[in-house]
């Protein structure tokens, strides 16, 4: 009995090692000694020997070489019967896990510690899945069997089973696991029917029914166009059973009885919101982005500009092509077709996955999150249901990307909150919302917030800390929430601010260098050139004091893919920006990517 476990990064594999080999008979005959037979020589007894081998071979044909796993990190013991000590060792070992994958980790059982999938029987595989339900009982988690198959590589163990199973525990000092994914496509694509339909439970009725509750303004409604960044939740218990607005009436409710939630992030697919949504990716730091894709349209308007900028920003991605009621099967596989070119091309370098099945997905959740390179293509319907189960299966099984250990190391920093967004709320007061870069906020925290129009930080302390609808008293780097401020006067607030510990000392620049890759531009991008700088939370229009570096003209056109280091001037306001940034910097015409160096000394306020 045998099995596999990952978790986070890492994926072990429980066996106990079973010996393979075929029992090999002896075929060869000795030579004759003066009984009348026939005496052969060694080169004639040699062929001979082969011609044996080879019908031996061909009687035996049935006996295939078992399918093999890829080799894999660590290796564990057995799980059937397992003494007291082993397992106590056992139950260890998958509390580790579990903190090293934030609250998540996989066991695959019937696979040997070489990656060979020998399987087990019915009797060996009931009793493994007691004894990992009994770990999982022990550290407080739950489990759920995501899929069972059967090895049938040889006559005499076609019944022999492996099977793969979740095992979920939320970490003791959360609430739940949390994902942020943001939703990108083309205007008129159906990223908010498809929210609509996850969130809500119920699936539209094709004139967009679903996305009426995503929508927070009435020119919303009137058009059905999305102009601003909302926010919906979509939750999972320990047991992998989706918790939405089907069965909770408020997102408190969601909140407590999920072990996972799905935060999406709703941007514009409109070419006039396009600023938006850029800030949208590079202030709301999401873990994945989700691209929808119309399958009666097909690439179309800003879908190519979304992808290229998800890919820029490095958030991996995956895609969704929506509306399969409408087409005929011939023109959503012609939109899959056209979605693999794109995606192949060397711009891309991706490696599209068509997910078809629950193996698929749960195929596809794993390798994505171990390989940049992976997109997963789902194709599904918001108004029939078609394939949305697969969807649901995909988001519940997608591991967060960073470990526990990249998580402490954040959290061990100083506290820095990007202010996005500023609200006046009755008998509270100010109100802030946005994301914990990096440190740990509690309440009644003192903390500085700027820089002002002046290029101050003034003090303030944090009253109250709300997290999806619903109070807590720490928040985490990583972590989006809003903050309660009292009476401190909001006309000193403006979005792209942070608010930072005193102990960081934070300073203040009008000038930064950056290295600038252009993408595409449809002139010169020359010294004197006016952009948008998106940096994190900051949106500033910036002004090209100088190029230097492979550029000898001192400027750089269309289709010279080149990284050259540039002056960029603020115009308005004094910007808070650190060091080893990647995020992006835009005009009406370019699109391209800056990493920041560093920030003069000498305009430092």
């Amino acid at each position: 009995m045998d099995a596999r476990i990952s978790g986070g990064t890492g994926v072990g594999t429980v066996a106990n090692v079973r010996s393979n080999l075929p029992n090999v008979r002896s075929n060869l005959q000795g030579p004759s000694s003066g009984n009348g037979r026939r005496m052969t020589s060694k080169k004639t007894r040699s062929k001979k020997g082969k011609r044996r081998k080879r019908r031996r071979n061909k009687k035996t044909k049935t006996n295939k070489t078992p399918p093999y796993l890829p080799p894999e990190v660590s290796w564990l013991l057995k799980l059937v019967n397992p003494t007291q000590y082993r397992f106590e060792h056992l139950a260890t070992q998958l509390k580790w896990r579990l903190q090293e994958g934030r609250g998540e980790a996989v066991y695959q059982i019937g696979v040997e510690d070489n990656g060979l999938l020998v399987g087990l029987s019915e009797g060996d595989m009931r009793a493994s899945l007691k004894t990992l339900r009994r770990m999982a009982e022990k550290v407080g988690a739950d489990i759920t069997l995501l899929r069972e198959r059967e090895v049938d590589y040889d006559s005499d163990r076609n019944c022999r089973k492996i099977a793969e199973v979740l095992v979920r525990k939320v970490p003791d000092d959360q609430q739940f696991l949390d994902l942020r994914v943001a939703v990108l496509g083309n205007v008129d694509s159906g990223k908010s029917t498809l929210l609509g339909v996850l969130t809500q439970g119920e699936l539209d009725n094709g004139r967009g029914r679903a996305r009426l509750n995503l929508f927070r303004h009435l020119h919303e409604i009137q058009t059905g166009r999305t102009s601003s960044i909302s926010f919906e939740i979509l939750g999972f218990n320990s047991k992998g059973e989706v918790v939405n607005y089907s069965d909770s009436r408020t997102a408190e409710e969601i909140c407590e009885s999920s072990s996972k939630m799905i935060t999406f992030i709703d941007l514009a697919g409109h070419h006039k919101y396009l600023k938006t949504t850029i800030f949208g990716l590079t202030s709301y730091c999401p873990d994945f982005a989700m691209l929808v894709v119309s399958a009666n349209t097909g690439i179309a308007g800003t879908t190519r500009e979304h992808l290229g900028l998800a890919m820029a920003l490095k958030v991996p991605i995956f895609i969704v092509v929506s509306k399969v009621d409408l087409c005929a099967k011939g023109t959503v596989e012609r939109t899959v077709r056209q979605l693999e070119h794109v995606l192949k091309l060397p711009g891309c370098n991706k490696v599209p996955m068509v997910v078809a099945s629950p193996d698929d997905a749960v195929t596809a959740a794993q390798q994505f999150a171990q390989s940049s390179s992976i997109t997963p293509i789902f194709t599904l319907s918001s108004v029939s249901g078609e394939s949305l189960d697969l969807l649901k299966v995909f988001f519940n099984i997608l591991p967060p990307l960073s470990n526990s250990k990249e998580q402490e190391e954040l959290m061990q920093q100083l506290t820095e909150f990007q202010v996005d967004e500023i609200y006046t709320v009755p008998d509270v007061g100010t109100v802030v919302g946005g994301t914990l870069y990096s440190g740990v906020c509690r309440e009644g925290e003192r903390l500085v917030v700027g820089p002002t129009d002046e290029g101050r930080f003034l003090r303030l302390k944090v009253g109250s800390i709300h997290r999806n609808r619903s109070a807590c008293r720490v928040l985490r780097a990583g972590q989006a929430a809003t903050l309660a401020l009292g009476n401190f006067d909001r006309s000193l607030l403006r979005k792209g601010m942070v608010m930072v510990s005193p102990k960081m000392n934070p300073t203040i620049c009008w000038q930064f260098e950056a290295a600038i890759v252009l993408l595409f531009h449809a002139k010169t991008f020359r010294r004197g050139f006016q952009v948008t700088v998106h940096v994190g939370n900051v949106r500033q229009t910036a002004t090209v004091e100088c190029l230097h570096g492979k550029v000898s003209l001192g400027f750089v056109v269309y289709g010279q893919y080149t990284t050259v280091k540039g002056y960029i001037q603020a115009l308005c306001l004094a910007l808070y920006i650190r060091t080893a940034l990647s995020r992006d910097i835009r005009t009406a015409l370019s699109r391209d990517i800056l990493a920041i160096y560093h920030t003069p000394s000498g305009l430092i306020a």
